[in-house]
């Protein structure tokens, strides 16, 4: 009886000892001061079973204060963050992602660039299997060709994300992979930078992606991807060729789906060799023949504007380079670019339609009532993704109208 008084009282001191009261929680000072004790009494335990050394710990975290300047924080104590609207937020016409200027620029140093290190990127060709041209089209979309600045402190910016943010437990496992980076020595917490969302170096790898992707490729015996330039366009390829890049394809082409073919082809999931596209009239926008190699492959049909803007047929490579940023008109951006560095190539041929004229939260609308007709689209995300645009398509197909493949205000009212 006295025994179990007694840890009563020692485990009711302990939890006050980490509690803060609330009057001091809605300051600022207040949330430095849970944050200190978040570290010792939560994120230590957690690191060392990770492996992680005391030493290194304090060292990381020695003066690191929250970073009250990133976006997305819940501050424990003050009032939760009013959601905006999903109203307020228009979808933007796809064509507004492809600067023309800035894919001119970025030719032109990418070029010189492939051109100094074209002895590199042979050897990372060799090894990965991944053109020196994607590469680098990754690095500059990324960093600048690791030209710009990243002045953050990655453990300041995702210790705080992990401590407070709307995302805590996708940042508590980030916080965890850059001590462990930190306990390998690969480098200092003082030059491990990032940019506000914790993604880091040249290539902009979250810390877990470091961990399972950067490699010494330089044979300093360390994985440097803010320094080091053989480090940091290796790392991309291994990170692609983990991801399933297929060597000696390309990522796809411009191409012209004929009237009377549905644009409702498109998707990963309904892949087929490019011949049997070919043989439904798909032909390269440029009215050459596929490669013969890629004939026999299979290939996929893309219209990331429906009809309104270009269309294309790509290779499972586009869908790796979606796994380095999910988003198809990344992918479109590093192929594109990448084709004008190689290939002396230029803006897709077929303009971009001007077609973001809906609230995000109309597309979400549109979404749940084909979601309520029994389509997949994804989710009712606002985002018009492929199993959104081939779900309008299918919609449109059924009920007796010429397929868009792509929202639209009139389609929104039609199917309420």
């Amino acid at each position: 009886m006295i025994r179990t008084l007694i840890l009563t009282v020692i485990f009711a001191f302990t939890m006050a000892a980490l509690a803060v009261p609330e009057s001091q929680a809605a300051t600022k000072a207040g949330v430095e001061a849970q944050f200190r004790q978040w570290l010792e009494a939560d994120l230590w335990p957690a690191a060392r079973r990770e492996g992680v050394s005391k030493p290194v710990f304090d060292r990381a975290f020695a003066g690191v204060s929250l970073d009250w300047d990133l976006p997305d924080l819940v501050p424990p104590g003050f009032p939760k963050p009013k959601q905006r609207a999903q109203s307020q937020a228009e979808f933007r016409s796809p064509g507004a992602y492809f600067s023309e200027k800035s894919l001119q620029s970025l030719t032109a140093s990418g070029r010189s660039l492939m051109q100094k290190h074209s002895g590199l990127l042979q050897r990372i060709e060799q090894r990965y299997g991944v053109p020196g041209a994607i590469v680098v089209a990754i690095w500059g979309r990324e960093s600048g060709f690791g030209r710009a600045s990243i002045p953050h402190s990655a453990i300041r910016v995702i210790a705080t994300k992990a401590f407070m943010s709307t995302r805590p437990d996708l940042f508590r496992k980030e916080v965890l992979a850059a001590l462990k980076i930190l306990q390998r020595g690969d480098i200092p917490a003082s030059e491990m930078k990032s940019s506000w969302a914790g993604a880091m170096g040249q290539p902009q790898f979250l810390p877990s992606s470091y961990l399972d992707h950067a490699v010494d490729f330089d044979g300093d015996g360390k994985r440097d991807i803010w320094n080091s330039t053989a480090d940091s366009l290796a790392s991309i390829a291994n990170y692609l060729a983990k991801s399933g890049w297929v060597r000696g394809r390309d990522w796809g082409f411009e191409a012209v789906i004929p009237e009377g073919v549905t644009c409702a082809l498109e998707g990963p999931d309904r892949a087929r060799p490019i011949s049997a596209l070919t043989d439904m009239g798909i032909i390269r926008i440029s009215g050459r023949p596929f490669p013969e190699h890629e004939r026999r492959a299979p290939g996929m049909v893309l219209v990331p504007a429906g009809i309104y803007g270009p269309e294309f047929v790509v290779t499972p490579n586009f869908y790796v380079i979606k796994e380095y940023n999910n988003s198809d008109l990344y992918a479109l951006f590093i192929g594109n670019l990448a084709d004008r560095m190689a290939h002396g190539g230029s803006a897709f041929v077929t303009p971009w339609g001007d077609t973001g004229k809906m609230l995000r939260s109309d597309i979400a609308r549109l979404q749940s009532s084909l979601e309520n007709l029994g389509y997949d689209v994804g989710g009712a995300d606002g985002l018009p993704g492929y199993k959104t645009r081939r779900s309008i398509g299918e919609w449109q197909a059924k009920n007796g109208q010429r397929p868009t493949c792509f929202p639209t205000p009139a389609l929104l009212q039609a199917l309420r």
